[in-house]
């Protein structure tokens, strides 16, 4: 391979020639070589948004010749078009600080800025300006989170919600036999049904929505501790004005730097958030599942649509999928967020020291919810039917509806009549014709499923 020789404070070292980086970047693809993770693109467009913005911010305030602002605000903005990955290969497991990284995306500015300029544009004191590593990656923590979770995971929640009214639009009507402990219980409709998951996403979703709020607000400016060193106490507010138009949302400086430098709560609340989508998605998924089971030895109350083969032995199986697939995206939103808890808790006096990995499982947590809502909705709910002819069999054997007759016969003579239908395996409205008074159309109308789905008495 190629090379050139590039310097820093630690001495001279060889570089890919074809690399835009320089020595910082190469000095910790030599020391991490760990896991081959890198951190995801978001969070390097996040880095990018930031040094476009400080660039402007310092040229605002006087502090950065116009033409390299410029520079570096055109090399930012060429990247953030055309993001090339191959210039930011560190390690996610690096530095605590997340200073490679940071260094990494402030040598690449510099590389493209000096080459436009025909002049020398140096990543610290240029592209760096008034900026740390400490308080520069909470920054793009907090920025890659609120942008991925308003572009990526809110749409994709919210479509998630409008199949399932959709859905509801369309087979809300039927009745099916409840279930708790896994046990048949008192009817329900589609409507519920749907309605009750629809309620749980919106739930995550008001979560999200106050997590997004909180991530909007700033660590830049605080710089090395928290006390703001070497940066005009006019930075942070510039900065975040010109980071606000560049992006669309509203940040603003944190209201305590100290807290936001030494402390990632920000970032745990939100994964917090992410993991209670998790479960409310496990949920869905679950019931899915089981209400797809069969076709002909489990409940079959739906038939979600057939994607593809689902046995490599056995010819005609076809799996729930996409239900399996989501699941599984939960299992690892909460496996991150145990990871993010964790880290959460190195915040060492001025400084957590377990940035990179934050910013790797809470931007992971996030794509991977987005793109499985997204499925379900498209590829679960959208197409799935409901069995009619399964649920009104289940329905009118049940021993369950005889509860509706509780307040009139009393539970212990109901007890009985659900206990010789489910030992005869006759519909319960014929024993109960045999053990009361009770007319046969009078009879159907007070165990009438549809009408014990509304609740209520029944008299």
């Amino acid at each position: 391979m190629a090379t050139r020789t590039e310097r820093d404070s630690m001495g001279e070292l060889q570089v890919p020639a074809s690399a835009l980086y320089q020595a910082q970047t190469q000095r910790a693809v030599q020391n991490f070589n760990l896991s081959g993770l890198t951190l995801p693109q978001q969070f390097i467009q996040a880095l990018l948004q930031i040094k476009k913005a400080a660039a402007g911010a310092n040229q605002q305030l006087g502090l950065l010749d116009a033409g390299i602002s410029q520079a570096i605000i055109n090399a930012a903005g060429s990247q953030l078009a055309a993001t090339d990955m191959l210039q930011y290969p560190l390690d996610i497991f690096q530095t605590g600080s997340g200073t490679s990284s940071n260094m990494n995306v402030n040598e690449v500015l510099a590389t493209l800025a000096s080459q436009s300029l025909d002049a020398a544009v140096s990543p610290n004191d240029h592209v760096n300006l008034g900026q740390s590593s400490n308080d520069t990656i909470p920054c793009a923590i907090h920025v890659s989170a609120a942008l991925a979770i308003q572009q990526q995971l809110l749409p994709a929640l919210q479509l998630l919600q409008q199949r399932l009214a959709e859905k509801s639009a369309e087979v809300g009507h039927f009745i099916k036999t409840g279930r708790t402990h896994l046990m048949d219980a008192m009817p329900v409709s589609f409507a519920q049904v749907l309605g009750g998951w629809q309620a749980q996403l919106q739930f995550a979703e008001h979560q999200l929505q106050q997590q997004l709020s909180q991530l909007q607000a700033l660590a830049q400016g605080g710089t090395a501790v928290g006390s703001g060193i070497n940066a005009d106490p006019r930075f942070a507010a510039v900065f975040c004005r010109q980071l606000s138009s560049n992006t669309g949302i509203a940040f603003r400086p944190a209201a305590n730097f100290f807290s936001a430098i030494g402390s990632q709560d920000t970032a745990v609340a939100t994964s917090g958030a992410l993991k209670t989508l998790a479960v409310c998605l496990m949920k869905i998924c679950n019931d899915l599942r089981w209400m797809n089971s069969g076709p002909l030895a489990g409940l079959a109350e739906i038939e979600l649509p057939a994607l593809q083969p689902g046995s490599s032995i056995m010819p005609g199986k076809v799996n729930p999928v996409i239900p399996e697939a989501v699941a599984m995206i939960s299992a690892q939103v909460i496996g991150n967020d145990t990871t993010i808890t964790l880290a959460g808790q190195s915040g060492n006096f001025e400084l957590n020291v377990m940035l990179p990995v934050i910013a790797y499982n809470l931007l992971q947590s996030i794509e991977l919810q987005a793109n499985g809502c997204t499925a379900l909705a498209e590829q679960a709910v959208k197409g799935f039917t409901v069995r009619e002819d399964n649920i009104s069999k289940a329905l009118a054997r049940n021993p369950i509806l005889v509860t509706a007759l509780n307040p009139l016969i009393g539970y212990e003579k109901a007890a009985e009549i659900a206990k010789q239908a489910y030992k005869q395996q006759r519909p319960v409205l014929d024993v109960a014709l045999e053990h009361t008074s009770y007319s046969r159309g009078e009879l159907e109308k007070l165990l009438d499923p549809a009408r014990l789905s509304a609740g209520g008495n029944v008299g």
